[in-house]
């Protein structure tokens, strides 16, 4: 059996029926919250690897030139500035992750204060 939903091409959804149901997870009318919220992450982080990424390239970059100093075939001097260039990178890494992080966290709030209600006049909580 095949979902019963239409595309955004308007050809016949090919996804397979969430049980009881004649739509899949994409066009069942009781998902549409959760395929928001899930929509909405999309594009804000860029991948929970690339962090890591980014932080592997760093610590490769500095192995290389702690070798190429204890060499000498790089000044001390030049290799500082590129350390100071890395720490800069480093907490501009930092803080847009704290960034992503808090705004996943108001939004997870949000939902959770619309899902329970418990938000009243003015944004104070109800007692």
């Amino acid at each position: 059996m095949k979902c019963s939903g239409i595309t955004k091409s308007g050809t016949a959804c090919k996804g397979i029926p969430i049980e009881d149901s004649q739509y899949c997870f994409m066009h069942h009318p009781d998902h549409v919250e959760e395929r928001r919220r899930y929509g909405s992450k999309g594009g804000k982080r860029g991948g929970r690897g690339r962090p890591s990424v980014e932080i592997s390239a760093i610590k490769a970059l500095l192995s290389d030139l702690t070798e190429k100093v204890l060499e000498g075939a790089l000044p001390t001097s030049a290799v500082a500035v590129a350390n100071q260039l890395i720490n800069t990178q480093l907490r501009a890494i930092e803080t847009d992750r704290r960034i992503k992080e808090t705004e996943e966290l108001e939004a997870r709030i949000e939902a959770l204060e619309t899902k329970t209600n418990l938000k009243g006049v003015g944004g104070q909580w109800r007692r």
